[in-house]
């Protein structure tokens, strides 16, 4: 041990007497520095714009896209050939290799010995990079300190993998710029072989694992991942160890030996690797002060309660929508997918199933006159995936892993199919920038294989909204667009269209959710007779209503004591309808709906393309809420929107009413409009989730972020850029100015 200590203090020692080590230091400085000076002046403008930020600074300042520390995972393979380059080679091209082959000092305490040196020279780069961080933790409140530690071991474990791969690399060659440039080679090919072979399976876990790229990230994002650590450990006890057999087999070994001896280190490193990657054995930890980096509660609570085998099929057909998202090269972007869910339940199987039937039109000349058949081969092999067997839909064994009646239902379009112990859910990809679902997506389908899916009935027979209708005042949009992440279809809940004086009263009494909208004729007395019954016995109810449909409607609601306002409200202003209401979300919406408190601080509204006050009728044993309110056409506010509970038996009743019928319509959910910041959406899904008694949605928010704020105003940000640009990598001239000094002194 004694004579490691000597090796890598007189390595460490030669390495700061060279000019590179310190020019090196001083560019990491400026770049690092630079990096977070842009990125905190962008924080400092966004707060002096707008006040307190909406979201986490920490996480803003050092993960994601552009945080400090992605744009240093991202450039450092470029510092370490420079620093390692020298380590063996060095030796080699001066002829001092052979009094090492003829010393006592063993090559194991020789390639120790240097690399420690350049850990020691590692933590000097990282508590460069520690500045910020910590200058940072004084000036922001709540500052999320586990999160940036994790990080910065993170990088330090990327960095000390980088160093073993170049001192193994330096033990190559005589020539410090052939090593620098294998280097260079060896991490290339170590953060792209994880897109080598990704259609074999045979090869594609053990490309996948080889590669480096993205590896810190996990870490960089705040969770501590065992696979993840035992990945960098391994590949530097897996290159510090053919360094040193290198040295030692220049010495007394012969090939075959040699050989032998390499696969005796990469086997097992190999074996180990495929251990520690196995879900029973991952061990994780959530740093993140809003534990954003792991399953919410409620979707943990809902994967404790799947008990049994889980098979989630990616259902792919070639010739149809999106099948380029579910060939075997994505096979380990589905893994990352549900790995979240993975943690929690690690006898998860993931499998896929392949098939052809023509959906969409392929018009191009080269696929005229193919067969179905020859078309999806054609369309493999442009991808350059093989799929074998390769059935036809009508060849699909009906008794197979998936119905192809699901198949149908989904418009044999890619999904995932989700089953447990007889009970099927989908998951799906959506029409928007992200694509893949989130955890609410994921998370709502797993809670249908355990639980029933909300349902809701919407009237139909009177020209009411029609849920399935794609025109501007229907409701598609929110209830049954499969490609749209946020409607009800895809957050657990079950929803058709029926008549009430033909719907059978088994089928009124298994409705969850009963949703009645304006209409354009009266209801037939056995119809309110029906709804009144529903009312009665505890079912919950959504009633939305217009302007002019108060005569249809206050039939309807008068068990709840309220009754719609004849008059339509108006709210005058520049550029917009008076008949458009910004209505304000109350105080008791959001105690009651508690999604909306964000949206009420953010001063979101919900907007009402025409709509009527609501008005008490007398008393039925209801608790009232207010959960909108407009200006109408005096000072005085309306409430347009009412939330009403009872107890009903063992639980509880709801029940919400509202005077406008549009503010759910695909083209109101659809629109924007300069000056309106608009909640609907939150207000749509809060809606749902307190009327299916807190069941759907699945509620995936976490606790807000409190380092929302920087204590130093927008006028400091001259003298953070002098002294992290400037003083800081001057400091570090500085030294090395002096040390140079003292050593030709001495």
């Amino acid at each position: 041990m004694r004579q490691t200590r000597k090796i890598a203090a007189n390595e460490l020692r030669f390495l700061f007497y060279s000019p590179v080590a310190w020019l090196l230091l001083v560019v990491f400085l400026f770049q690092v520095n630079a990096w977070y000076a842009d990125i905190f002046r962008g924080l400092l403008e966004r707060q002096a714009l707008a006040g307190a930020a909406e979201y986490g600074l920490t996480e803003a300042l050092l993960t994601g896209l552009f945080g400090l520390y992605t744009r240093v995972q991202q450039h450092l393979y470029l510092y370490v050939p420079l620093l390692t380059m020298g380590l063996v080679s060095r030796e080699k091209s001066s002829g001092s290799i052979k009094l090492l082959y003829s010393s006592p000092v063993t090559p194991a305490r020789v390639i120790a010995g240097k690399y420690l040196s350049i850990l020691a020279y590692g933590a000097v780069m990282i508590l460069a990079l520690a500045l910020p961080v910590l200058f940072s933790a004084r000036v922001i409140p709540a500052f999320d300190l586990p999160l940036a530690l994790s990080g910065l071991l993170g990088l330090y474990l990327l960095l000390a993998a980088y160093a073993a791969i170049g001192l193994y690399m330096s033990t190559l060659t005589s020539y410090q710029i052939v090593a620098a440039a294998g280097t260079l080679a060896a991490l290339f090919f170590l953060n792209f072989i994880g897109d080598v072979g990704q259609g074999i399976p045979l090869v594609r876990d053990i490309t996948y694992w080889l590669s480096i790229k993205g590896r810190a990230t996990v870490l960089v994002d705040g969770l501590l991942c065992s696979e993840e650590i035992a990945y960098f450990l391994l590949v530097i006890l897996l290159f510090l160890a053919l360094a040193v057999m290198k040295i030692d087999n220049g010495t007394r070994r012969g090939a075959i030996a040699a050989t032998l001896r390499h696969l005796a280190v990469i086997l097992p490193v190999l074996l180990a690797g495929y251990v520690t990657s196995r879900p029973s054995l991952l061990l994780y930890l959530d740093l993140t002060a809003t534990r954003s980096r792991t399953l919410a509660p409620e979707s943990r609570r809902i994967m404790d309660s799947l008990e049994g085998d889980l098979t989630i099929t990616a259902c792919v057909n070639i010739l149809g929508e999106n099948y380029t998202h579910g060939l075997p090269r994505a096979v380990n972007r589905h893994v990352q997918l549900f790995k979240p869910y993975i943690r929690f339940k690690p006898d998860i199987r993931l499998d896929q199933l392949y098939y052809y039937h023509k959906v969409l039109p392929f018009d191009a000349p080269r696929f005229a006159g193919m067969t179905d058949k020859e078309l999806a081969a054609a369309l493999l092999n442009n991808a350059g995936a093989r799929v074998r067997p390769l059935p036809s839909l009508e060849e699909l064994d009906p008794r197979g892993r998936v119905d192809p009646r699901r198949l149908a239902d989904e418009g044999h379009g890619f999904f995932w199919n989700v089953e447990h112990r007889g009970a099927r859910a989908s998951i799906r990809l959506f029409q928007d920038m992200i694509l893949y679902p989130s955890e609410r997506e994921i998370s709502a389908a797993m809670k249908r294989l355990v639980t029933p899916p909300a349902r809701v009935l919407f009237v139909a027979g009177h020209g009411e909204r029609d849920p399935a209708g794609a025109g501007d005042r229907d409701y598609q949009a929110f209830v049954s667009r499969r490609s749209f992440r946020h409607s009800l279809v895809n957050q657990g809940f079950d929803a058709r269209a029926a008549r009430l004086d033909t719907l059978a009263a088994a089928a009124l009494d298994a409705t969850g959710i009963l949703v009645i909208t304006a209409g354009q004729t009266p209801f037939t007395p056995g119809e309110i007779e029906r709804v009144h019954r529903f009312v009665a016995r505890g079912g919950n109810l959504l009633v939305l209503g217009e302007p002019g449909a108060g005569r249809f409607l206050n039939p309807l609601v008068a068990p709840l004591g309220l009754r719609f306002r004849e008059e339509a409200l108006s709210q005058p202003r520049e550029g917009f309808d008076a008949a458009l209401l910004a209505g304000e979300i109350t105080g008791a919406a959001a105690l009651l709906l508690p999604g909306l408190a964000g949206v009420r601080e953010k001063d979101e509204r919900v907007t009402l393309p025409g709509a009527v006050a609501l008005e008490r009728a007398g008393e039925r044993g209801f608790r009232v809420h207010p959960l909108l309110s407009a200006p109408g056409d005096t000072t005085a506010s309306r409430v347009t929107a009412l939330a009403l509970a009872r107890r009903a038996g063992a639980g509880e009743q709801r029940v919400i009413v509202a005077g406008d019928a549009d503010c759910f319509s695909n083209a109101e959910l659809m629109i924007t409009r300069e000056g309106i910041r608009s909640g609907n959406f939150t207000f749509l899904v809060e809606a749902f989730r307190w009327l299916s008694g807190d069941e759907f949605p699945v509620d995936t928010r976490r606790p807000a972020p409190r380092d929302t704020s920087l204590s130093l105003p927008f006028s400091a940000m001259k003298w953070v850029r002098l002294v992290f640009c400037w003083l800081l990598p001057l400091s570090i001239v500085a030294g090395f100015l002096l040390a140079r000094w003292r050593r030709r002194a001495g």
